[in-house]
Parts: C-alpha cells; sequence; structure tokens
C-alpha cells in the first residue's frame, strides 16, 4: 500500500482546475482516487472523462461511479424516456464536448446515444465498470455516502452509494471508518451558501466545493492519520450560482 492516498472531487468538465490539481500527484507516493462526476454542467467533458480514465489504466488510481456517470449511461440505455432528465442535469454539455456544439439541438436522443456508443465504445465500457467505494487504511472513499442505517454499511443499496444526501450527513456514523464522499457541495453542508471549504463532522468529510458553481476543486492528501494537504483551486471564470 502507497504512504498516502490523495482524493480529487467533483470535476465536472472543469478540466483545467482539474490538471492543475493534478498535477500534484506523485503515483510513486499517492493511490490517487477520483470521486466520480467527472461529466456534465461544465465545458470540458471530454477530456476530463479521458484524463480520468488515462490515470485509471496508466497510474492505478481508482475512478468512482458519481451519480452523472451513472446517469450518463442511463441516458445512453433510455435515451428518449431520460433525454429532458438528463438535460435538466448538465446533460448537453456532456453531449456536446463529446460529438460538437449544437448537437442537443441537431439530433434525437436516440441518434445521439447512437452515436456517442458508436464513436466511444472503450469509454462507455469504461464508465459501466466504475467501482460504488474504495478502502484505504481507515477511509471509506464514496461519490454520495453510505446507508448508516446498514449493520455493514458495505450492504448500502447501489443507488445509495451514488444519490444518498442528507440521511448520510445527518445520521451517526459507527462504521468506525471515516468517510469521504463529494456529491453534496460543501456550502450546502456548511449552511450558507457560500463556503467552499472541506466539510468535516463524526468522522465524515465533504470534499465537494461546486467548482463548476464557481466554487473550487479540492485534491486532499490523507495518510493513516488524517488529512496531510488540501489543495484547493478556485474557479474564476464565472459567478457563484450554487446548486447542489
Amino acid at each position: 500500500m502507497k504512504p498516502y492516498v490523495f482524493a480529487i472531487g467533483d470535476v465536472h468538465g472543469m478540466y483545467d482546475l482539474f490538471t492543475k490539481v493534478v498535477d500534484y500527484f506523485d503515483p510513486s507516493l499517492h493511490q490517487l482516487i477520483l470521486m466520480g462526476d467527472l461529466n456534465d454542467r461544465g465545458p470540458q467533458v471530454k477530456e476530463s472523462f479521458l484524463l480520468g480514465k488515462k490515470l485509471v489504466e496508466e497510474q492505478g488510481a481508482v475512478y468512482l461511479m458519481g451519480n452523472h456517470e451513472e446517469l450518463f449511461l442511463y441516458f445512453l440505455d433510455r435515451p428518449e424516456d431520460v433525454g429532458a432528465l438528463y438535460e435538466q442535469n448538465g446533460g448537453r454539455q456532456t453531449i456536446e464536448s463529446l460529438l460538437h456544439k449544437g448537437a442537443w439541438e441537431e439530433y434525437s436522443p436516440t441518434e445521439i446515444a447512437m452515436m456517442i456508443k458508436s464513436r466511444y465504445k472503450d469509454l462507455v465500457a469504461f464508465l459501466r465498470e466504475r467501482p460504488l467505494y474504495a478502502q484505504w487504511g481507515p477511509y471509506v472513499f464514496v461519490h454520495a455516502g453510505v446507508d448508516l442505517h446498514k449493520n455493514d454499511w458495505r450492504k448500502t443499496s447501489p443507488h445509495d452509494f451514488v444519490w444518498i444526501r442528507e440521511d448520510f450527513h445527518q445520521s451517526p456514523n459507527h462504521t468506525g471508518k471515516t468517510i469521504v464522499f463529494g456529491h453534496t457541495i460543501t456550502p450546502a453542508l456548511h449552511g450558507d451558501m457560500m463556503t467552499t471549504d472541506l466539510w468535516q463532522q463524526d468522522h465524515k468529510i465533504g470534499i465537494d466545493g461546486g467548482a463548476v458553481f464557481g466554487g473550487s476543486l479540492h485534491g486532499v492528501i490523507f495518510d493513516q492519520k488524517g488529512i496531510l494537504q488540501d489543495i484547493e483551486y478556485q474557479n474564476l471564470t464565472g459567478p457563484w450560482q450554487p446548486s447542489i
């Protein structure tokens, strides 16, 4: 086991911030974990997807399934049923990054799904294989959280691993693990919709600083005892427009 683990929060197509944080990654020292949600909402989803895939295949990174990867795959499998929901959740940016600007209006959902599955077979297959959680020392890394009402947190439903919010945040943590998660932006967890710092409570650590909304992207380095370094890059390209 490497001496440190390095977790990067929800990228959402903010490729420039992603590369800045990845620059701190030392594969000889760090086990890299990507917390999911590399796609949707932001401008450079294709580049973010491909970098995530490269880091897994060449550097042994762990890329966790996020709810936005799940929604993207759901759209590919049921485009006519899911198209409107996917657009509401930032899917247009993913489609136009993978195809071209204007593609969302130019083609039907079925045509879009067919083109992506044809042009990006390897990427789609890769995304379908993403794990729901990772363990390292005293930590559990998961996109959204776990069901803390279960006797064994590993029996959390696949849905809750990528979608759970308040029930996880507010329930007591008796797992004996420190649970590191993304999904819910830290300004919402702090309760002021402004503070992009890490959120820490009851051996839970939220690291999604809301980069795509004008917040920040976190890269957090841990050892067995706790946080060693929090690398935080602010999104300076647009106004703060928070959403969970």
